[in-house]
């Protein structure tokens, strides 16, 4: 018996090399040293400062000292309570006259607590834009599989925009499974975005009318690579008095030079970032979320955002194609 197959030829798989792994070793250790997760500046703004106009009672904490003891939770995967026990004996040892939130306070503040990113070097804003799920309650996999989807299983949806040269997080937002990309991109750019924006990259799920509009209303000069689907259009004639519309301009190239030329020219491909952080998102911090409301989801998941720039900012591979 014949086999009638024709037998292809595997491409080879191209090597890479860290070409400054000392660097990127010492920001590996450093992720797990505490002066970095509890600087000076958060124990000096620990308690939250009296304004004159301000009435009632102040907070006992300020969204600094919360900020900093969640992310403490999310690096150390530790619960409320273990965070409040861990963050007692570790300003025992410093000997920080401090008190330190209990686990309802935590609780109750991560409602509405308004989480900060760090960034960088913010000169030119190159976005990558993405999504993924996370998990929040239900069975899992193996008990799916078996019996059926449960009416208690549900998932949220992280909407991330990273700045392609620095690797950090630049917007996120937590949606609801439902919330489709295109709708929490331009609440994003709306919303989040306070700088201009010179390219913005993402796949076809973000190929609608209205996230066009969002970044030319944002930014009037920005170069938007999102590759039309197979069947699209032109949406705005060459008859028309408007500009050329940017959607149009990609859709004519690939007519004309093929969708993969695009990509190559457009360095469309840079927008597998987005997906390299989510990546390093869910490896780092798990793929679930351990709270049950959507606001303090959304601050978990904020947090989490906060950590990774953190992480981010201490050093990152620089690799190389081995020749």
């Amino acid at each position: 018996m014949t086999n009638n197959k024709r037998k292809t030829r595997s491409r080879p798989k191209e090597l890479y090399r860290v070409r400054n792994w000392a660097a990127y070793d010492t920001a590996l250790v450093n992720r797990g040293a505490l002066t970095i997760w509890i600087s000076q500046e958060a124990i000096e703004a620990w308690q939250e400062e009296r304004k004159g106009q301000d009435r009632g009672r102040p907070k006992e904490y300020s969204d600094y000292a919360i900020e900093m003891t969640l992310t403490l939770k999310e690096v150390f995967h530790l619960t409320n309570r273990g965070t409040e026990g861990f963050l007692r004996s570790i300003f025992a040892m410093m000997k920080i006259d401090l008190f330190v939130p209990d686990h309802t306070t935590l609780s109750r503040r991560s409602k509405d607590l308004r989480v900060h990113l760090p960034r960088g070097d913010r000169s030119a804003l190159h976005l990558v834009v993405d999504s993924t799920g996370l998990k929040v309650y239900g069975e899992g996999e193996w008990k799916m599989r078996k019996h059926g989807k449960s009416k208690r299983r549900t998932w949220r949806k992280l909407h991330l925009s990273v700045n392609r040269q620095s690797g950090e997080i630049e917007t996120m937002l937590l949606s609801e499974a439902g919330v489709t990309d295109g709708e929490a991109a331009v609440l994003m750019i709306k919303e989040e975005i306070d700088q201009v924006i010179e390219e913005y990259s993402a796949d076809g799920a973000y190929d609608k009318r209205k996230v066009y509009k969002g970044i030319k209303e944002h930014s009037a000069n920005c170069q938007i690579n999102i590759p039309p689907r197979k069947d699209a259009h032109i949406w705005q004639h060459g008859n028309c008095k408007a500009p050329p519309h940017p959607r149009d301009k990609n859709l004519r190239y690939i007519r004309k030079h093929g969708r993969h030329a695009w990509k190559r020219d457009s360095n469309y491909h840079q927008r597998s970032l987005a997906e390299t952080a989510m990546f390093r998102i869910k490896t780092i911090f798990g793929d679930h979320l351990s709270t049950r409301l959507l606001a303090t989801q959304s601050t978990q998941a904020a947090i989490r955002c906060r950590a990774l720039n953190i992480m981010t900012q201490q050093g990152m591979p620089e690799s190389c194609l081995v020749a």
